[in-house]
């Protein structure tokens, strides 16, 4: 498993601070594009990318979902998304991302004709991303009961379709705060039965009933029940928690006590 961080979920929008705390741990830093579109003064892609080999840091990126949903039934908001996650995509290309993470989008309304449709929509966009230029991680969120995909066997049916060039990302806590340990069970057993690939993990912490983002080990999360089930992952994992500098280190400490990596 090949660890890192996000460098917004902790508050490090300094890329030199990302950068140092990066190169210290021998660990990734997962860029976020929604930053990138807000910030254009940041360094741009080709800037991370000299960064980065210079560092010794590799990156995953977060795909867009500020005001972007793959998923709209509004045909101008769809495009938009569509041309705003094609724009990402080239951007993490270009920096030579590991993976990169995708939302899959939400409904005003649970009625089973708009789920129908947007459904649809968001099978067609990932129709139209793909083959894509880096390996595509989509992620579960049920966070919400706007959140359109809500099962773990959306999902898969989703992925499927999608095609080669996509995969899952398992986000635990999101799991963890929509069901429980069985919940994120479910997901994973759903991900490595499918014939796409589980590619990223999202790891942070909760105590079940919101999705706070809090350090590993700060929450109520069981990270060693699924020290056996993931012992043979090799993809990319990001730690996605608050509390800065201390907060990604004492994440990673509690991991390595909870899996032995």
């Amino acid at each position: 498993m090949r660890l890192g961080f996000s460098a917004v979920t902790a508050g490090l929008v300094d890329p030199r601070e990302a950068f140092a705390l990066a190169a210290e741990l021998g660990i990734d830093i997962e860029l976020s594009v929604d930053l990138q579109e807000m910030f254009p003064q940041l360094p741009g892609a080709r800037e991370l990318r000299e960064m980065g080999r210079a560092a010794g840091v590799g990156f995953t990126v977060h795909l867009p979902f500020v005001d972007l949903n793959l998923a709209s039934v509004v045909e101008a908001a769809w495009t938009t998304s569509l041309e705003r996650m094609q724009r990402a995509l080239e951007f993490a290309g270009a920096v030579d991302a590991r993976v990169g993470v995708l939302h899959t989008g939400q409904i005003p309304l649970r009625h089973p004709i708009l789920i129908e449709a947007a459904k649809e929509r968001l099978a067609r966009a990932l129709e139209r991303l793909g083959p894509p230029p880096v390996p595509v991680a989509v992620e579960n969120l049920a966070l919400d009961r706007h959140d359109l995909l809500q099962e773990p066997a959306e999902l898969v049916r989703l992925v499927e379709g999608a095609g080669e060039g996509f995969g899952y990302t398992l986000d635990l806590p999101h799991a963890y705060v929509q069901g429980g340990e069985a919940q994120i069970r479910a997901y994973l057993e759903a991900m490595q039965a499918s014939r796409a690939p589980l590619l990223h993990l999202h790891l942070h912490d909760n105590l079940g009933d919101r999705d706070a983002h809090l350090p590993v080990g700060a929450g109520s999360l069981p990270y060693p029940a699924f020290k056996g089930a993931l012992a043979g992952f090799a993809g990319t994992a990001a730690l996605e928690v608050t509390g800065g500098v201390e907060g990604v280190k004492n994440s990673l400490r509690a991991l390595h006590a909870a899996w032995d990596i």
